[in-house]
């Protein structure tokens, strides 16, 4: 059963597992799978200062930050139990793509380290990245009304516009960042 579980799982077990948990969330409980929304949840819960945003019966939510809880520990027990791969498989002109136009050279662990080191925090790029970039995802996420999953996946399933116009929107802007802004600040 390990073995079976360290194992990448094939497309059409792992699609259809994540597109059915929006009507099973629906159906049990009319619920909308998204995780932006928990961040408020748990300043609603641990900032009594009576603001305005924050005030509500953050109470009937606790679910979500349950599912969120139960993300994280699903996360830490898979990376620690199940272990992880010490080099990532990534293609070979994708890392030849990193080396020559990103100037990424380390490709052990999960992700560049080059890009999400702490001692990125003491140039002005860490800063652009790590700070700022939080700050507009954060933004971004509550502007939005929501976060990519739940747009993309809880959105789209139940026809939303805003769903489909806020998806194409992250298209867009992984794209122009990619293509465009990203080269030009390396």
């Amino acid at each position: 059963m390990l073995d079976f579980l360290q194992q990448p799982w094939p497309w059409y077990v792992a699609g259809p597992l994540i597109g059915l948990t929006v009507p099973a969330l629906l159906l049990i409980g009319n619920k909308a799978l998204g995780i932006s929304s928990s961040l408020r949840h748990v300043c609603a819960a641990c900032v009594p200062a009576g603001i305005p945003f924050l005030t509500y019966n953050w109470r009937a939510e606790l679910w979500n930050l349950v599912f969120v809880l139960g993300i994280t520990l699903g996360g830490f027990i898979g990376y620690r139990v199940l272990g992880h791969p010490d080099v990532i498989g990534i293609s070979a002109a994708t890392v030849r793509d990193l080396k020559t136009q990103m100037h990424l050279t380390d490709f052990t662990g999960l992700l560049p380290k080059e890009l999400f080191a702490l001692d990125n925090l003491a140039n002005w790029k860490g800063w652009v990245f790590l700070v700022l970039g939080g700050f507009l995802v954060g933004f971004g996420t509550r502007y939005a009304g929501g976060c990519t999953s739940g747009h993309a996946i809880s959105g789209l399933s139940n026809l939303q516009w805003v769903s489909l116009v806020a998806v194409i929107g992250f298209f867009a802007g992984g794209l122009l960042m990619t293509w465009v802004i990203y080269p030009l600040l390396f």
